[in-house]
């Protein structure tokens, strides 16, 4: 067991001058052994970023900011003859190291006191087998600044509603055990719509590490040419089971769901994994489904909060087969299986990369044929668990198709489907280019978690109302 808290922030010094945050992490971290006493170890986790905020509102610059900041999370590990004990903190890092270092100093002796009220804790891992390691990929970003002009000179003539986030985000470890690990990815997300009336309306993104206008062109004239279709007429759908063309955007939702404790080694151990029978071998997805957890080339570092090292890859489903699960170092040492550096108590994919088909992106409704092109989901929940069933709604632009060509707008409908049938025996396809997707929340930070998906084709997608 271990004991959180979060300390008080610790104010910026006026006029402070911007810092090289990986030399100020590798001086905080040499300071720290100092602070400890005999049979103390220390773990230690910095976050930071400085981010660019822009919101969008009839393609014009409506908000805009930016967010500098920095927190450490503190591990204590007594490893006295009682057993191994721990507690832990995060803080609020402010830029002076001598300020910062007294601020640690204080809260290891806030962790030392806690302690002792703890009880040994059986499942204690961590990796005592310290390495370094140095990950920077800056990417070609211009500033905030240039990218939102671009996106206010692209937007003209469109009620274009937007968030707009970039800049480099750094993660760093330490530990008493000579780890000295440096994360830093410099990228951008962002995601808009284009209004129409009422509840019509398009929602696109653009995300990744190297800026392109001419990506965010194309990709405003797609969505400006999406928002002509919703102008006709609309169509109604009656419930029942429809050939589908889903974007990456609403693979990504489904995607989700399974990694909710489908690719988890506890969840499997427990028995409340939802893609139980796939593992179980009593259920297959098609031959065309490869998933993995890939670490490079994603966002996320390559270290845990433990200290172990994550694999650049880890497959998990192979051909439509499960091979693989995520095992954090405690549930290694719970149930007696291999850990992979999956975090403990997030035995979800943090990098998940799905292979590619062979239909060509620009020819996705001539593959469709008739049926319904369904751009983005939302709402979804497990109707039936363990049998990896969902249900959710259809979200902004949704087109019925005839031979290849959008011709109506559809209402918002609900689905209830298997996995094991959308991604199974009724998945035809799979486009050949796949979306860069990041993890697009900002709630207290950036987020590292990020998915690259191809659009998917699937036969009597099932739709309830």
């Amino acid at each position: 067991m271990s004991a959180a808290a979060t300390s008080a922030p610790a104010a910026q010094p006026a006029g402070m001058p911007r810092l090289d945050a990986e030399s100020y992490f590798a001086d905080l971290a040499k300071g720290l052994p100092g602070f400890l006493e005999a049979d103390e170890r220390f773990l230690c986790s910095y976050a930071a970023e400085r981010s660019d905020f822009v919101r969008f509102n009839h393609a014009r610059i409506r908000q805009a900011g930016h967010v500098d900041q920095a927190y450490l999370t503190l591990r204590l590990i007594d490893e006295g003859v009682e057993g191994r004990r721990q507690a832990g903190l995060s803080l609020t890092l402010s830029g002076d190291l001598d300020s910062d270092l007294a601020h640690c100093r204080r809260a290891l002796a806030s962790l030392r006191a806690t302690v002792p009220d703890l009880p040994p804790d059986p499942l204690l891992t961590v990796e005592t087998e310290g390495f370094t390691s140095r990950n920077v990929r800056v990417g070609r970003l211009p500033s905030g600044i240039d990218m939102a002009a671009a996106v206010t000179e692209l937007g003209v003539g469109h009620d274009l509603v937007g968030f707009l986030a970039t800049g480099p985000v750094q993660r760093g470890f330490a530990s008493s055990y000579d780890h000295h690990n440096w994360h830093e990815v410099a990228n951008f997300n962002f995601e808009w719509s284009l209004y129409y009336e009422a509840d019509k309306a398009t929602k696109s993104s653009y995300a990744g590490f190297d800026w392109d206008p001419a990506v965010l062109r194309a990709k405003i004239i797609r969505g400006a040419n999406d928002l002509a279709v919703l102008r006709l007429p609309p169509k109604r759908i009656e419930p029942g089971a429809y050939r589908v063309y889903l974007s990456p955007s609403a693979v990504a939702e489904l995607v989700s769901m399974m990694g909710w404790g489908g690719f988890s080694a506890k969840s499997r151990a427990t028995r409340t994994n939802p893609l139980q029978k796939l593992y179980d071998r009593q259920a297959s997805l098609s031959p065309m489904v490869s998933i993995s957890e890939q670490t490079a080339g994603g966002l996320m570092p390559i270290v845990q909060s433990e200290g172990f090292r994550r694999p650049d890859r880890v497959d998990l489903i192979e051909r439509g087969q499960a091979v693989g699960l995520l095992a954090s170092p405690r549930t290694a040492r719970e149930y007696g299986v291999v850990q992979n550096g999956a975090e403990v108590g997030e035995e979800e994919p943090q990098s998940l990369d799905m292979a590619a088909g062979t239909v060509d992106n620009d020819h996705t409704l001539r593959e469709l044929g008739t049926g319904l092109c369904i751009n983005n989901l939302w709402y979804l929940n497990f109707s039936d668990r363990m049998n990896c069933r969902l249900t959710g709604m259809t979200r902004f632009a949704t087109f019925w198709v005839e031979n290849g060509e959008a011709v109506a707008p559809a209402g918002v409908m609900r689905f209830d489907d298997s996995i094991y049938r959308i991604l199974g025996d009724k998945l035809t396809g799979l486009t050949a280019t796949r979306e860069f997707i990041p993890d697009s929340s900002t709630y207290g930070a950036r987020r590292t978690a990020s998915k690259r998906l191809p659009g998917a084709f699937i036969d009597d997608f099932r739709l309830t109302l």
